[in-house]
């Protein structure tokens, strides 16, 4: 595990370069400014890296066993940082609040009283901020937070954590220290010391105001849409072979079967065995079960998807097409259905997919993660190419680059004698390149893009409707049940929605009473016309099945702009939003 240690460490490390951790940069600074002490930058860091590790590892298992609430954590947080804010904004409150840490903190040998003030103070800032600080997470704090989530942190997974903070908390600690030496050196900005501190207050207070109404994340997804680079340098430091190795170690899977490259431009990008096809709970679409030993011989395309999701039903016509201009050669596609939803798993609502979009080859039910874990699969869709031979040749995670995908078939086949003389396929790839909205979740487990309120805990809630909604928002109206995966509507209740993409989709369940139906308007009006999407008529989504619907479609242009759904039924139940 050595590896895996030193690479979370250099993760954190990273962190400080994120744009997840930019909207809190400004209240690290803003504390400082009270101090001229080291005391008080170690004090920020300190309660950071504590209040960070300690959620991180515990807060399912205080959430399961206490019945906490994380989200009660945060609006505390929000209150500390805001107390303090207005602390620096008004001196004589300042002096309240710092007597006020100095008793509490107790006397530690021949600590002065200052001194205490100092660590104290900023302590007590970075505990709040480890509260509401969610890191840009590459697989290594993926799989850590998935184990907690789980209750199965072990020892490894405690020093994990501790590795990535203690990457964290050094240049932290620097950026604390340099700022205040800052402020501290220069002449010009020293004669200003009391105007400063109170623009750093009033700085907190409004930072602390955008984490409350989840601004702070809009931000951060605009940044990390607008700066991939950040994530693209984050995964290949943690998807190297070692470190993927190790991390099916600790979370108790087989080790990775493909080694992907460095050079991921390659036509071949993996190697390794592939894994069999293992605990699936029905095959549909083939007269019999298939096995890799059957189709030894054959190039097969095992394809990972799920029919709700709107990536996978991107790839779906160019796997297809593959399939279909292939097959003949020898080449097969085994489709794996690992649900995402609990609707998912129905063998009824799959096989109606299967139809609905003209799914030609066997498609596996993977209920249990069976085979996805045997291939240690993190995504949606995931294709992993085997040749002739049984070993993985290349793999292929989201959307895109399908022109050398079926190259790479191509050539497989060309291996295994076949003379391949049709043309390439003409599929139009519909892969999104301009910043969109992201992917929105709306049950208890996931929600994030809500507003006011980032999410609400399982329960049921009559929210007040919002006039407006940030821009990659959505806000709830009426009275929702909330529970872990999706959301469950009143007559009457409302989604508003401000988004930014060509397409918008919404995954619906119809209520237990069989079909219904969901009013939309774009903008204030009805949704009719060329903006409609496929399962809009009139305004009105007929919710008659589990599946993804199709609400609105401006063609290739990125729209920007506001939906509002009127459920006029209880009992509908609304997954996600995703968008193209």
């Amino acid at each position: 595990m050595i590896v895996l240690y030193g690479v979370a460490f250099i993760s954190g490390l990273f962190t400080i370069l994120a744009p997840c951790i930019w909207p809190l940069l400004p209240i690290v600074l803003a504390d400082v400014t009270q101090s001229k002490s080291k005391r008080r930058p170690l004090g920020i860091t300190a309660g950071v890296a504590i209040s960070f590790a300690f959620l991180t590892l515990a807060v399912s298992f205080l959430e399961s066993s206490l019945g906490l609430n994380p989200n009660v954590l945060r609006k505390v947080a929000v209150v500390v940082l805001l107390v303090i804010g207005f602390s620096m904004v008004v001196p004589a409150l300042s002096h309240r609040l710092e007597a006020t840490i100095s008793r509490l903190a107790g006397r530690f040998g021949g600590v002065g009283r200052n001194q205490r003030s100092d660590f104290s103070g900023g302590f007590i800032t970075g505990l709040a901020l480890g509260v509401v600080w969610t890191p840009c997470s590459g697989p290594i704090l993926a799989s850590v937070a998935t184990l907690a989530a789980t209750n199965k942190v072990s020892l490894q997974v405690v020093f994990v954590t501790l590795f990535y903070v203690a990457g964290v908390s050094i240049p932290l600690f620097g950026f604390a220290v340099g700022g205040q030496k800052l402020l501290a050196k220069s002449r010009r900005l020293s004669k200003h010391t009391a105007r400063i501190q109170i623009a750093s207050g009033a700085i907190m207070i409004l930072t602390a105001f955008a984490i409350y109404t989840n601004y702070d994340k809009t931000l951060e997804a605009n940044l990390l849409n607008a700066i991939p680079s950040y994530s693209n340098a984050l995964t290949k430091i943690e998807s190297t072979s070692s470190v993927s190795k190790q991390l099916a170690k600790l979370k108790g899977t087989k080790v990775v079967p493909t080694t992907v490259s460095g050079d991921q431009s390659g036509l071949f990008n993996a190697s390794g065995t592939a894994a069999e096809f293992k605990g699936i709970s029905q095959w549909l679409n083939t007269a019999k079960p298939e096995t890799l030993a059957s189709l030894k011989g054959k190039v097969v395309l095992v394809d990972f998807w799920t029919y709700s999701c709107i990536n996978c039903l991107r790839t779906l016509p160019h796997v297809e097409a593959w399939y279909n201009k292939y097959h003949a050669a020898g080449f097969e596609v085994v489709g794996v259905s690992t649900p995402e939803f609990a609707f998912e798993k129905d063998a009824g609502n799959v096989s109606s997919a299967i139809k609905r979009y003209k799914i030609p080859y066997p498609v596996a039910l993977d209920n249990n993660y069976s085979t996805w874990n045997a291939y240690n699969n993190q995504y949606w869709p995931a294709e992993y190419l085997i040749d002739s031979t049984g070993q993985i040749r290349r793999t292929e995670f989201g959307e895109g680059n399908y022109d050398q995908t079926e190259k790479a078939i191509r050539t497989l086949l060309a291996d295994t004698g076949k003379k391949i003389t049709v043309a390439p396929s003409v599929v139009a790839d519909t892969t999104p390149h301009t910043q969109i909205t992201p992917e929105t979740y709306f049950g208890s487990n996931r929600s994030q893009f809500g507003y006011p309120e980032p999410s609400y805990p399982t329960g049921t809630y009559t929210i007040p409707e919002q006039k407006t909604v940030p821009q990659d928002d959505y806000a709830f109206g009426g009275t929702w049940t909330v529970q872990p995966d999706d959301v469950q509507s009143a007559k009457g209740a409302t989604i508003t929605e401000h988004f930014a993409a060509s397409n918008v989709y919404m995954i619906l369940k119809p209520a237990a009473s069989g079909s219904s139906q969901v009013a939309v308007t774009y903008n204030g009006k009805p949704l009719t016309g060329a903006l409609a999407g496929s399962d809009v008529v009139n305004g009105l989504i007929t919710v008659n099945s589990d599946r993804l619907y199709n609400i609105f479609s401006s063609g290739s242009a990125v729209s920007e702009g506001t939906l509002k759904f009127t459920f006029l039924k209880d009992g509908i139940q609304a997954f996600t939003f995703t968008f193209g």
